[in-house]
């Protein structure tokens, strides 16, 4: 649905983006990460065909970036860190105006506006002044504006940035929602929860390239190495039963204890299956997290 290779931009002799290659299949959440000068805005712009690349090129919807923007921009919706709302405007009017820009017909501009507008919770808001609206209506109104032609392609650049915990989150629960076998997110956030909460494959940005991809399992697995596994019981662990060869124990003190295994599938239940055998209560087995941040950090420090 979304295919850029080797995308870059260079702004008076400095690279803004030097090599921006991604792609984003339908039904998919792509988030890119990064610091802010990463490069996410510029490559957005680039996307949606409103900057022409310096070299490189990119297919959003089937449709050529360098030669077929007015098709892409058709075809894909945009959320930009500073959307500019006409505040002066009622709600519902101003997504009207929007739907009429796009050519969609007085019919279905109604149907689609309510519809929009009632997922969102904005529809018992829809004759009021944008003005009056908080800073989480505001974005989910832009949301809106974003869907109301129906795109394919979703970019999303800084849905939350200086938002309340309560708006984002509102936010976060409608980008959620918005998840199809029709459509394509891309989201650029430097929010790294935010990524990891929403994102099928996360792409990680910084000096105006792409460094690392992968699902976040992959990343965690990759920079982290595999996963550490705590089982407890409810009595000390004093002689440590047989374990497979291939679990490497890592700690047993008290009545927890810490392991690796190459694939816990197949090991953690043998694991749990000897310490029940050795006559010990078994209280939990579970992964403990790994936080994307530290894989974020071992990422920038090897760049």
């Amino acid at each position: 649905m979304l295919r850029a290779t080797h995308l870059a931009k260079q702004f008076d002799g400095f690279w803004a983006v030097s090599d921006f290659t991604l792609s984003v299949r339908a039904g998919e959440v792509v988030a890119v990460l990064g610091p802010n000068g990463a490069g996410k805005t510029t490559s957005v712009r680039m996307l949606v065909s409103l900057l022409r690349p310096s070299r490189g090129e990119a297919w959003v919807a089937g449709f050529n970036t360098l030669t077929q923007g007015k098709a892409v921009r058709a075809h894909v919706g945009v959320l930009t860190e500073q959307h500019g709302l006409y505040r002066r405007m009622p709600a519902e009017e101003y997504l009207d105006f929007f739907a009429r820009i796009y050519g969609i017909n007085e019919k279905n501009r109604s149907e689609r506006i309510e519809r929009w507008m009632r997922y969102f919770g904005l529809w018992e808001f829809r004759k009021q002044r944008i003005t009056n609206f908080s800073k989480g209506m505001r974005q989910k109104l832009a949301l809106a504006r974003a869907l109301i032609h129906e795109p394919p392609v979703l970019l999303l650049d800084e849905p939350t940035s200086a938002m309340d915990p309560e708006s984002a989150r509102l936010v976060r629960e409608a980008i959620a929602g918005l998840r199809s076998r029709e459509r394509a997110v891309l989201l650029c956030t430097h929010n790294l929860a935010e990524a990891e909460s929403l994102a099928d494959r996360i792409a990680i940005m910084r000096a105006g390239k792409i460094i690392a991809t992968g699902t976040p399992r992959q990343l965690k697995d990759h920079w982290l190495g595999l996963p550490i596994y705590e089982a407890a019981t409810r009595e000390p662990i004093r002689n440590l039963p047989p374990l497979p060869q291939q679990v490497e124990v890592l700690q047993a003190v008290g009545n927890i204890l810490r392991f690796r295994s190459p694939d816990w599938r197949h090991y953690n239940p043998l694991v749990a299956q000897a310490l029940v055998q050795s006559g010990l209560k078994l209280v939990y087995l579970r992964e403990l997290p790994r936080s994307l941040e530290k894989v974020y950090l071992k990422v920038m420090q090897h760049e």
